[in-house]
């Protein structure tokens, strides 16, 4: 279906854009603000903004809970990133749970790493702990075809 269009929320300003399917590996930018749409990388997302963010993106989204002071955090970034590049059909953002403390109360993080699947604005998995990319990647995948 490369005609689909697919609500997705610019991390930067909030805005929910409409992209085809078909254009999200060519680098689509906001209406509103012109930042990037479907970045090859995570992307950080205000904490303010997460669940405007996950409920208005109609692809899943993955999300890193992290601190910049926590040592497991800091190892699994560069995995993060390698699994962010390997499914572009998936949104990957990060939180930091320091800068937004509120949010990871809401969310009910209590340790770092953590990560949650979010489909459809819901939850429907986390995992804690530091995970290379490839069993990363085969925790989300396992998780999505439920």
């Amino acid at each position: 279906m490369n005609g689909e269009l697919l609500q997705v929320v610019c991390a930067a300003c909030g805005r929910r854009n409409r992209v085809a399917s078909a254009r999200l590996q060519q680098g689509p930018k906001c209406g509103a603000c012109g930042a990037p749409l479907a970045a090859d990388e995570p992307v950080e997302v205000p904490g303010e903004m997460l669940a405007k963010y996950v409920a208005g993106t109609e692809l899943p989204v993955v999300v890193d809970f992290w601190a910049p002071w926590c040592g497991p955090c800091k190892t699994m970034a560069p995995a993060y990133a390698q699994a962010a590049r390997a499914r572009p059909r998936i949104r990957f953002a990060k939180v930091n749970t320091d800068a937004a403390p509120n949010v990871a109360a809401r969310y009910g993080i209590r340790g770092i790493p953590t990560v949650a699947l979010f489909r459809g604005g819901r939850e429907i998995a986390r995992t804690s702990g530091a995970l290379p990319a490839g069993p990363l990647l085969q925790w989300i995948d396992e998780q999505l075809a439920r």
